[in-house]
């Protein structure tokens, strides 16, 4: 009678085998907090922080000084990061007007969080940076704000719609 010896190797290939049957959709569900979760936002584009240079091959982002619409009379300034491809429209050549409000799908990113100061310092020359604002935009106080602002990410495939909204009373931000 022969006995055959499994190699060690191969005992641990097939451990291995067995643990990965099933193990990603086990993993997910115990991380389910940490998946980015995308939001729906409705958002007053105020101003242009920062817009690189269209590439060719790459993707390329824009950065917004915005307000969220939380509810008919209220909103909050936030921080929008808007990404596209080549062929994608920048979010700025939609309608870069403060009467257009647009729906887009977001995800809220806490480590691109900055407060205007922030927004408008060049990291590279410390220089302030003017920022490019929007048709009808309300008057915007960044020496009043000195909180972080929330900042989401989003593309151009998350973009839904442009909708004209009359602008709210003249707000000072």
């Amino acid at each position: 009678m022969r006995r055959t010896r499994f190699s060690p190797i191969f005992i641990n290939l097939v451990f291995l085998l067995f643990c990965g049957i099933g193990g990603p959709d086990h993993a997910r569900a115990e991380l389910h907090w940490q998946m980015e979760k995308r939001v729906d936002l409705r958002v007053r584009l105020i101003a242009l922080a920062e817009a690189d240079p269209r590439s060719s091959f790459f993707s390329t982002h824009e950065v917004f000084v915005a307000a969220q619409q939380l509810s008919q009379d209220e909103s909050r300034l936030v921080k929008l990061v808007y990404e596209f491809l080549p062929y994608q429209p920048r979010l700025s050549e939609y309608e870069f007007d403060y009467s257009v409000v647009h729906d887009l799908r977001a995800t809220r990113d806490p480590g691109c969080d900055q407060t205007l100061a922030q927004i408008t310092t060049d990291e590279r020359t410390r220089a302030q940076v003017a920022l490019r604002y929007s048709a009808d935009y309300p008057v915007l106080n960044t020496n009043r704000h000195h909180s972080a602002l929330p900042c989401f990410s989003t593309s151009a495939a998350d973009y839904t719609k442009a909708i004209h909204r009359p602008a709210p009373p003249e707000e000072e931000y």
